[in-house]
């Protein structure tokens, strides 16, 4: 059985742990990264999260992937073969590691993009971050132990807080921010 789901209020050493990942991170990657961000609710402050860090990691190309996954696997990461999202390449924590998901992204695509936006919108909209931590919270309620339906049931309130932010990003000229590293 896998582990339940897990939702805990915001605790703000998540920025201080990802900031140690991300410095080791940049130290191993150097330039090979383009850009090491925090996303995911744990880069929300105030908002509650399953607490797993999430990383994104911009890169040129996705391929080939050994111009990173061995930089990742000495720093304890192991490469998740299996992910059958191809917009991206994952690494999980090995064991006794600190529970982290990284993401790498081919710099400038849709899905880096998406991934930021959503993050930048949730910072600076906090009634739909409290909306987004309500459902989630009502979500582990229902389906602590069914992982697929929690995000399967999580999807549609996140596309529609994904439509706002699109709404949002044409009306800031939203572009990303600095790398976080």
């Amino acid at each position: 059985m896998a582990d339940p789901i897990i939702v805990t209020p915001y605790n703000p050493e998540w920025v201080r742990e990802f900031n140690e990942i991300g410095t080791r991170i940049r130290q191993e990657l150097g330039d090979t990264a383009i850009r090491i961000d925090h996303i995911g609710s744990t880069s929300i402050s105030g908002l509650a999260a399953k607490p797993i860090i999430d990383i994104q990691i911009s890169v040129k190309s996705l391929e080939p992937v050994d111009l990173y996954r061995g930089q990742m696997e000495s720093l304890g990461y192991v490469f998740r073969a299996d992910n059958t999202e191809r917009t991206k390449r994952y690494f999980r924590e090995s064991n006794n590691m600190r529970r982290t998901h990284i993401h790498i992204r081919e710099a400038g695509s849709f899905s880096e993009q998406f991934a930021l936006l959503f993050r930048d919108y949730l910072r600076s909209h906090s009634d739909d971050a409290k909306y987004y931590e309500a459902t989630k919270y009502r979500l582990m309620e229902l389906y602590r132990n069914d992982r697929h339906r929690y995000v399967e049931e999580k999807e549609p309130i996140f596309w529609e807080i994904i439509r706002k932010a699109s709404r949002w990003s044409q009306e800031v000229g939203w572009k990303p921010g600095k790398s976080d590293y």
